[in-house]
């Protein structure tokens, strides 16, 4: 690989220019997942224990702050401060008043609640959402979970019972507090796979193979992770099986030359990635089991970052240098109707929304020799090219990833030669740190 190219397939910059023609800025991107609708007035009230085991205390407490941040975090709702709660806590239909909930200063129009009791083990919870403007037939929602009792399952359970209600409450979107995000952390001193919840608690360490690992892509069912991994041959792509806990064959992602940037198709049967194998970066496709591998790009200069379209499985996203510059692309699975997206500046890190519509990719608008300009994240509408910048002014924001509701994006930031993952609302507003120790770089969220 030429140094220009090895520069562009681990995306530094090129000390290069190109004028920016900049597409028409929106004030916002609809993304069809509900944000930008009126927000739901929800109230989560503190469950009620039940009994005198000693594990209630702690595992009630794990469980009302989880519920609590789900709901936060969902992006449809406008959740009704603790303060503001009534007196009480409603451990039943029969004990709770929503004259009270519906009533000022909480004004909340749905109401979460229930009862949490651990005996021999087990952990217990009923859970109910009520409609406080219809005290007739309020109930619009009733679970019960029985689980082994530890703090980890009570979160597991508050993540489940959050899920059901943004499920009922966004039009059929189902909630992401269930999902994983699969990261690069180098904080055990070499860049290994890691894992966390949705809300960076439980994170820890998947690979331990201590050398360097880039571009984790978790499949669409969760049972096996594709990265890039740099052994004694070079570059290879690996596979990870989660269920078997080690790595097993992929061999399109070692067949010479240099093999980065793996992506899933929605479907889990197909696998792009780009290779060097033929000269230039390229992109290529192989079955998930590693047979049959095939290349669909025919250019001159590095084709890298490959994302399918999830919704139809035959289109991908990719980044090319063409015609200098890294640029954002999109074509059909066998290389036809080429268009480019992005137009100046320097894009990378294409990621396809769930819902088939939309791309977030980074990009620097401004980049070139004096030029003033950041490199941040934008949403774009794929059918009008209308983008929407998400981040501004605060460091360098890459490899952004969407969550499989197409309200949320997870992504990496630089501040200060320090790089760490954040997630926010995929409006760019409630931006949120999820880790904290060491370096972390390149996260993927889970399908599901």
């Amino acid at each position: 690989m030429n140094f220009r190219s090895r520069l562009f397939f681990f995306a530094l910059p090129l000390l290069a220019s190109l004028a920016c023609i900049p597409l028409t800025a929106q004030d916002w991107v609809r993304t069809g997942s509900n944000l930008g609708n009126a927000k739901i007035r929800i109230a989560a009230a503190d469950f009620k224990p039940v009994g005198a085991d000693p594990q209630t205390p702690s595992l009630k407490a794990a469980f009302d702050a989880t519920l609590y941040r789900d709901l936060a975090n969902a992006g449809i709702f406008d959740l009704v401060s603790k303060s503001f709660a009534p007196p009480g806590t409603p451990g039943s239909p029969q004990e709770i008043s929503l004259a009270q909930w519906s009533a000022a200063p909480a004004n909340a129009a749905m109401v979460a609640f229930g009862a949490l009791s651990t005996t021999n083990g087990r952990l217990v919870v009923y859970g109910w959402l009520f409609d406080t403007s219809n005290p007739a037939n309020p109930q619009v929602l009733g679970k019960q979970y029985n689980e082994a009792a530890s703090e980890d399952m009570a979160r597991t359970v508050a993540h489940r019972f959050a899920d059901e209600i943004i499920a009922r409450l966004s039009g059929g979107i189902n909630g992401i507090a269930e999902t994983k995000i699969y990261f690069i952390s180098s904080r055990t001193g070499s860049k290994e796979v890691w894992v966390m919840d949705y809300d960076g608690e439980n994170q820890h360490a998947v690979t331990h193979l201590g050398s360097i690992a880039l571009s984790p892509r978790v499949s669409p069912d969760n049972s096996r992770i594709a990265f890039a991994s740099l052994g004694k041959e070079g570059w290879s792509v690996r596979m990870y099986s989660l269920e078997l806990n080690r790595l097993v064959s992929f061999t399109a992602g070692t067949a010479g030359g240099a093999n980065q940037s793996p992506a899933w198709t929605g479907d889990g049967s197909r696998l792009a990635f780009s290779s060097s194998r033929s000269g230039d970066p390229e992109i290529w496709v192989a079955e998930a089991n590693g047979a049959n591998p095939r290349r669909v790009t025919y250019f001159a200069g590095p084709d890298v970052a490959p994302a399918w379209n999830p919704r139809t499985n035959a289109q991908f996203a990719w980044v090319s240098g063409r015609t200098g510059l890294p640029q954002i692309y999109i074509m059909d699975q066998d290389g036809s109707n080429v268009q480019r997206m992005t137009d100046g500046g320097y894009a990378v890190s294409p990621s396809w929304a769930p819902n088939g519509g939309f791309l977030t990719f980074s990009w620097n608008r401004k980049y070139g020799p004096g030029a003033p300009g950041g490199q941040d994240i934008y949403v774009m509408d794929i059918a009008t090219k209308r983008w929407l910048q998400l981040t501004h002014d605060t460091g360098t924001n890459d490899f952004p990833s969407w969550a499989p509701d197409t309200r949320h994006i997870v992504f990496e930031r630089k501040v200060g030669g320090h790089t760490e993952i954040w997630s926010m609302l995929s409006d760019g507003t409630e931006q949120h740190q999820l880790t904290r120790s060491g370096n972390n770089f390149m996260p993927n969220w889970s399908w599901k």
